[in-house]
């Protein structure tokens, strides 16, 4: 019914056109290059947690800060390339006309690649805003904007410019992943800057924690899964030679995804100090999300039908069938997960590490993979180098996998299980957290044994498709002919008002997801932030000292969070191995809040008062010296670097303009209140046979683990 002459018209003169395929093979190489270094950074990481020594006691290498370059790389660097690969190939291709502007196209690629760049040198520095996988200060994040949204004009100019009448699936899944993104990095960045790379969240507490997984969970829809459930659509049916399966069921898929998925964040935050109703929501439509996700799978799967027997015999299929089937599964996990009683298990432990990789190294890595497999000798003019290569990648790669997540989710339930045990007394029987962290130790190491076989199957790849290149020459355009649009323009009279609204009409469909993608928010965040009630204030909560403020920055910037949590869950068995459970109240001043959300290491909410300053200064100097067996990396450049007191004053006035409550001109005299804090830190040390100066940064970061928890009274010690 599409791309036919119109009848009205007597002759029709086709356009001559070019597809650009440079872009292309830029962002696919880029999409090699920082695969490889985010995974190997990864599979440092992983080592780390078995051989701490691995930390070389070097800041920069320290795994609470190189965990969040992981995770930048892999999501950002290594999935975004490869989803900007498939989207200059596919979008063109579909749309019948070459991207609209060449210029913008150039400028996206290499402004993203200085991003990452920047990226990669500001985390390992900690220069960090710990949010967690929006870790990049306030430049990046304004140059992250800028980016994005020029790359999204450039799609939607494009749509417009299209030489076919419908706009088909796999675009309705970009565009919506380009406006989704950008309203949830705009809304989550928001900060207010004190100098070049340190800024404080505008929001604080339950509010931040909200916001922030509110952009969490659907960065991970957004730019994790709709973009390459855009991929699927168009790379699946071309890599099977046969069309998509259900066009009506990726019309239902691709709505019903959308708005369901940008609820579900607060599921990332049960038995947390959020709103009781706002937890139940993110619940409640997690579990919804099932049907739209599996129809998704079902979709892709089924396009192989009658089409099987190609699976055996081509490796691209191999790889995205594994993709499609390990969708389907980190799809109904998520929503098991968001049901309390499994939450209640899972969350904070290894499980979710699983969890995230059956998503991460399946469903992201493997199609990734496959569409690289099956554009390189179309890039190239020639067969792929090596099938049989190719073919070990494949199975060496799905052994990784294995080898990875089945450590896991075995850790996960190892930590839950000693956690939560009391023994016939009513005693906790591992009281002490450090007996549940040597029990991984070998669990860890299968995990990394297991990244290194997927390594091992990346490193074959490059060698192919370097192979494939060098043997090869690059089709720099491909020339292509098509009717223009008004050539073809029906628009029948009876067709479904959805085709004629958003499958014509560019800006109607992203009008129209933003619309969708909107509401969830608006409606989990104005009345957290509007009514008084859903975050109660506590009279005894007050500002930090300005050494505390100083030392909370330290924590921020060595990635303190990434193995801490600092919340309480109000069951028995965290009351009684840490404390009282958390308040919301608790939590008005911290900008950013620091939740945490995995404990590779225990809470630390109430840790204030637990242990005297000469164990945090032992602990933080060589944690095995005060808890043999400790897999914390050494931090003893806290000892010998002087804590830099000219951003104190600026630091407290951003606090009072975010609404802390500090006297008017409190700023003139931090300073001296700093040093009258420090100089009692210095004395009670002195007192345990430590000598150490007043100035020092780990007399801050002992100041700000004193304090912690220590607002409303307890009788835990």
């Amino acid at each position: 019914m599409s791309n036919v002459p119109h009848p009205d018209i007597a002759s029709v003169e086709l356009d001559e056109f070019q597809y650009d395929n440079r872009i292309v093979r830029n962002f696919a190489i880029a999409t090699i290059l920082f695969g490889l270094i985010g995974m190997l950074v990864g599979l440092l990481a992983a080592f780390q947690l078995v051989f701490p020594n691995l930390n070389m006691d070097i800041p920069y290498l320290t795994f609470s800060r190189i965990r969040p370059l992981h995770t930048n790389a892999v999501i950002f660097a290594f999935v975004g390339n490869g989803f900007f690969t498939g989207l200059y190939y596919s979008a063109p291709r579909v749309l019948r006309t070459p991207m609209w502007s060449p210029v913008l196209s150039r400028f996206h690629f290499w402004a993203w690649q200085f991003i990452i760049l920047g990226a990669a040198i500001t985390l390992p520095m900690g220069l960090t805003t710990s949010k967690e996988y929006a870790e990049l200060e306030w430049p990046l994040d304004v140059a992250i904007a800028v980016v994005w949204v020029s790359a999204l004009v450039n799609l939607i100019m494009t749509t417009i410019h299209r030489r076919t009448e419908h706009i088909y699936a796999a675009v309705w899944f970009y565009i919506a992943s380009f406006v989704t993104v950008a309203m949830l990095h705009v809304v989550n960045s928001v900060a207010l800057p004190i100098s070049l790379f340190k800024s404080y969240s505008v929001y604080a507490g339950v509010q931040d924690a909200l916001v922030q997984w509110w952009y969490g969970h659907n960065a991970v829809a957004f730019f994790l899964t709709t973009p390459y459930l855009g991929l699927m659509y168009y790379f699946l049916p071309k890599a099977a030679n046969r069309p998509i399966y259900s066009y009506r069921l990726s019309i239902v898929h691709f709505w019903a995804l959308i708005f369901l998925y940008i609820w579900a964040g607060p599921h990332h935050l049960l038995y947390t100090a959020l709103p009781e109703w706002a937890q139940t929501l993110g619940t409640v439509f997690s579990i919804m999300l099932i049907a739209p996700s599996w129809g998704g799978m079902i979709n892709g799967l089924m396009t192989l039908r009658g089409a099987w027997d190609k699976v055996r015999e081509d490796v691209v299929l191999k790889f995205f069938v594994v993709a499609i089937t390990a969708y389907g599964m980190a799809t109904f996990e998520g929503p098991m997960l968001s049901f309390k009683n499994v939450n209640a298990i899972a969350h904070y432990t290894d499980w979710i590490v699983a969890h995230v990789h059956v998503g991460a190294l399946g469903w992201n890595g493997f199609l990734t993979f496959g569409l690289l497999y099956w554009l390189f000798p179309r890039l190239y003019n020639r067969p792929l180098y090596s099938q049989r290569a190719a073919n070990f990648h494949f199975w060496i790669g799905t052994l990784g996998i294995l080898f990875y997540t089945i450590p896991m989710y075995w850790a996960g339930w190892v930590q839950s299980s000693m956690w939560k045990e009391f023994t016939a007394e009513g005693l906790l029987k591992y009281p002490n957290f450090l007996e549940t962290v040597t029990q991984l130790a070998p669990l860890y190491f299968l995990r990394s044994v297991g990244g290194t076989l997927y390594i091992v199957g990346f490193i074959v790849m490059i060698y192919n498709l370097w192979m494939t290149a060098l043997t090869g020459k690059l089709v720099a355009t491909e020339t292509a002919k098509a009717m223009p649009l008004h050539a073809i323009w029906h628009a029948p009279k009876n067709e479904y008002w959805h085709r004629r609204l958003f499958e014509r009409k560019p800006l109607a469909l992203t009008i129209f997801a933003l619309i969708a993608v909107a509401i969830g928010g608006m409606i989990e965040m104005i009345p957290t932030f509007m009514i008084k009630s859903n975050v109660p204030t506590i009279a005894a909560v007050k500002p930090y000292t300005p050494l505390e403020l100083q030392g909370r920055d330290i924590y921020i910037r060595e990635g303190c969070y990434v193995c801490h949590t600092q919340m309480i869950r109000p069951f028995r068995s965290e009351i009684e191995r840490y404390g009282e459970y958390s308040k919301a109240g608790e939590f008005v001043y911290d900008h950013p809040h620091q939740w945490g959300s995995k404990r590779t290491g225990p809470d630390l909410h109430r840790v204030g008062g637990k242990y005297p300053d000469s164990w945090h200064y032992n602990h933080m100097e060589d944690p095995t010296s005060m808890s043999p067996g400790s897999i914390m990396p050494r931090y003893g450049w806290l000892l010998e670097d002087n804590l830099d007191t000219s951003t104190t004053g600026a630091k407290i006035r951003a606090m009072q303009t975010l609404g802390v409550p500090y006297e008017k001109g409190y700023d003139k005299i931090a300073n001296a209140e700093l040093y009258k804090q420090s100089g009692e830190i210095q004395a009670r040390l002195k007192q345990s046979g430590i000598k150490a100066s007043e100035n020092k940064e780990i007399i801050a970061l002992i100041a700000y683990l004193q304090r912690l928890g220590t607002d409303i009274k307890t009788d835990k010690k």
